[in-house]
């Protein structure tokens, strides 16, 4: 592929290019696109708040402030300006190692900081946080969606340093409090294992650079141990990088459409085909409400060429692409710039992609996946439907 989208929550692509504005010998900051009336209104903003605001000011911010807002104005959760120091922070988690609790958070469409899934075997994944809780407060602090960076770095911290949590839980509505202790967060992105009756299971937490390789080898694997069906889960991945899950999806389909990509003019910008070669094996891919953005790409492409059954719960239903540019000096921009479209043409953004068999998981569970096999209803499911396939 010849371009690279960023396909996550927190998971960034930079891209350098030049943001030229035009400064005052007073230091004003304007964008030459302000006529002399708004730059008038801006500079009396700045200075009645410097006259009148009950604290100190720190007029560096001022800056950092008027592009913020720029991109605020669009009110759209996934598209924000951030700092160096906070660039660098979201690029942590690219790197699939960071110290933290373990959750991918995003801004809700009603404010509230959003769980979009706990890391597997995270200290937020053994405390029990799951897709669509709320975060309403950290260290006692309240914080709203649109404080999102503000909020992962208090969430963030020292190793074995602990962090207060009060959460909306989306089940039962009811405010929770938990104390999880930070830790290293090491994402194995790819795991798998030969299971009975020749079954392979492969689980995906996220679409890194090395994903796609990683995949394949695995995959290697199993077959060369004779597995006559595969288990996919993708449940719990938040994403990441498109052309990684559009790899895996040409590894595993015959020759056709993989996903499209439309900007606001309706003009498509990605047409993303498969190769005639393809894994002929029955498949199973399990989903839930912690499967976003390249986890439903590769999930839609399965279904839509009816290769998988889908099982679990819907998914979480990020159907937008962003991409990111550095500036410079390290700051950058996280821009929406295009929707994306299943093989058949469906939208799945803010509505997800449903199952085909619907099973929910019992409420005491206390985790998913190879480890919790006795009690793990979604991946029994799977494998029951896999034995009367072969």
């Amino acid at each position: 592929m010849k371009k690279r989208w960023v396909f996550m929550t927190l998971s960034l692509l930079l891209v350098t290019n030049l943001f030229t504005f035009y400064i005052s010998n007073r230091g004003t900051v304007f964008s030459n696109s302000l006529t002399g009336q708004q730059a008038i209104k801006m500079e009396y903003l700045k200075e009645f708040i410097k006259k009148n605001y009950l604290r100190k000011v720190d007029e560096s911010k001022f800056y950092e402030g008027q592009l913020k807002g720029i991109v605020a104005s669009l009110g759209d959760p996934y598209s924000e300006y951030y700092s160096k120091e906070e660039m660098q922070e979201l690029m942590d988690f690219t790197s699939a190692s960071f110290y933290g609790v373990g959750i991918v958070l995003s801004p809700g469409e009603d404010n509230k900081i959003t769980v979009v899934s706990a890391i597997k075997g995270s200290p937020a994944d053994q405390a029990g946080l799951s897709a669509g809780d709320k975060i309403i407060k950290v260290n006692g602090k309240d914080f709203a969606g649109d404080q999102l960076t503000k909020a992962v770095k208090e969430i963030k911290g020292k190793e074995n340093t602990k962090v207060q949590l009060q959460v909306l839980k989306a089940g039962s509505n009811k405010l929770e409090d938990y104390q999880l202790e930070r830790k290293k967060i090491s994402i194995d992105t790819v795991i798998s294992k030969k299971l009975d009756q020749d079954m392979g299971y492969i689980g995906i937490t996220q679409f890194s650079d090395h994903t796609a390789k990683e995949f394949n080898q695995h995959l290697n694997k199993l077959q060369r141990q004779g597995i006559k069906s595969l288990i996919l889960d993708l449940r719990g991945n938040p994403g990441g990088y498109m052309d990684t899950a559009t790899e895996i999806a040409d590894s595993l389909l015959p020759q056709g459409t993989i996903v499209t990509a439309k900007n606001r003019d309706g003009k498509l910008v990605e047409n993303v085909q498969s190769d005639p070669r393809a894994v002929n094996l029955p498949m199973v891919v399990i989903i839930n409400k912690g499967s976003a953005s390249a986890s439903e790409i590769l999930a839609g492409a399965l279904k839509d060429h009816k290769k998988a059954t889908l099982i679990g719960e819907g998914s979480y239903g990020k159907g937008v692409i962003q991409i990111v540019k550095k500036f410079p000096k390290g700051d950058g921009l996280k821009l929406t710039v295009a929707e994306y479209f299943t093989p058949n043409g469906v939208s799945i953004d803010k509505k997800g992609i449903q199952p085909d068999v619907k099973v929910k998981l019992p409420e005491n569970v206390k985790g998913i996946g190879l480890d919790y096999l006795k009690t793990d209803s979604q991946l029994n499911k799977a494998r029951e439907i896999l034995k009367n396939k072969v």
